[in-house]
């Protein structure tokens, strides 16, 4: 059966836009028509190197454009909101890179755009689709863990602070342009892979504590205007009594971290832990079985082997963009990526407001204070 052929365009051409174009030109059935990026001469090396026929330094030029079926947002955090919201007013799909914006309001007000002008907004949450996130949410439908009741999520870089530890730009290390350091820069995919697994978005309370301790170097923190944390530590309550808790570290004094985890009444799962990218350890189930304690470990290339032999459509679920472009298709239904992402910012959101209260702030409170970081247009 042939699907439709999916025309999108690119806002943005630095490192994230061009990863994006490189995994679409991967895509059979995504046929990226158009970039677009204040650096002129960035947007035309990207578009010759991927063979995209139209360039703009003007985002209007390119959503006026009546070809586009989807606009896929590369730019940082506090731009989300305002492309984002431009587009789908435009008549386009919406994909847009993790967080979904600087803030929970800025994030809200994305999702409202997209209900009220009847588009579809997926937000790029990379974990939801790595094969051990697959393994553990079989394993929660068929009720091998039972209840659940707690879960872990964690991060670790040991040295890993963009910029002023040598690699990306000073964008990263600012709250003007980020909106926070750790926290959204990597604890967004950990945390949103909880929040999936767990199947809760629900936040009732949040506690949290921002840090930023360890020595960098003296010429490159003035020239960041470093002001974001690199560790953040939290605690979150959601309503259906589900509780999580939170490391994410851009920088800490330990050799590595555990992976997430969840437990639950009948069992529990234990991710692979990942040091700055790395996989450290793997992925295991723990259980008991004829009253003994039982630790084992899943063949997770075997599993995914067998999953694309015999189910249907399971290569929508390799990565975010062939997910995307498979919704966009009607091959399979969308995941509600935008809320699960949406959760996430309130759960960010709600650390950085407790760390600044130093108190336990609720869900109603973080939602009353967030003000919008969207950067003018």
């Amino acid at each position: 059966m042939e699907y439709a052929t999916i025309r999108i365009g690119i806002i943005g051409t630095g490192i994230i836009g061009k990863s994006h174009l490189e995994q679409y030109a991967q895509i059979e059935g995504a046929e990226v028509v158009a970039v677009c990026d204040i650096n002129e001469g960035e947007a035309r090396r990207a578009a010759e190197k991927f063979g995209v026929p139209h360039v703009y330094t003007d985002y209007k030029e390119l959503l006026a454009r009546d070809d586009i079926d989807a606009v896929d947002v590369c730019l940082h955090n506090n731009f989300h909101a305002p492309l984002t919201i431009a587009a789908l007013q435009a008549g386009k799909h919406v994909y847009c890179e993790k967080p979904i914006a600087g803030s929970y309001y800025d994030g809200k007000s994305m999702i409202d755009a997209a209900q009220a002008c009847g588009r579809k907004l997926h937000i790029q949450l990379s974990t939801l689709y790595k094969k051990e996130t697959k393994a553990a949410k079989a394993l929660i439908e068929d009720g091998k863990l039972g209840k659940l009741f707690h879960a872990r999520s964690n991060g670790f870089r040991r040295r890993g602070r963009p910029y002023v530890d040598g690699f990306g730009t000073a964008n990263f290390t600012r709250k003007a342009s980020a909106g926070g350091g750790a926290l959204l820069d990597m604890g967004v995919y950990h945390i949103a892979q909880m929040l999936y697994l767990l199947g809760e978005t629900e936040v009732e309370r949040v506690t949290g504590k921002l840090i930023q301790e360890m020595d960098m170097d003296p010429q490159r923190r003035e020239q960041s205007g470093f002001d974001v944390e690199e560790l953040a530590l939290g605690f979150v309550t959601f309503r259906g009594g589900l509780t999580l808790d939170i490391f994410e570290a851009w920088a800490v004094h330990l050799g590595g971290v555990e992976g997430s985890s969840i437990i639950g009444s009948k069992g529990g799962i234990r991710l692979p832990a990942y040091h700055s990218g790395e996989m450290t350890s793997d992925f295991s189930f723990h259980t008991t079985v004829a009253d003994m304690d039982l630790d084992s470990k899943i063949d997770l290339n075997r599993m995914d082997i067998r999953w694309h032999r015999m189910r249907e459509h399971e290569d929508a679920y390799d990565s975010s963009q062939r997910h995307w472009i498979a919704a966009l298709q009607g091959r399979v239904e969308l995941l509600p990526t935008a809320d699960i992402a949406l959760a996430t910012m309130l759960i960010s959101e709600g650390l950085y407001l407790s760390d600044t209260l130093g108190r336990e702030t609720t869900a109603s409170e973080i939602i009353a204070a967030s003000r919008s970081l969207s950067v003018p247009l």
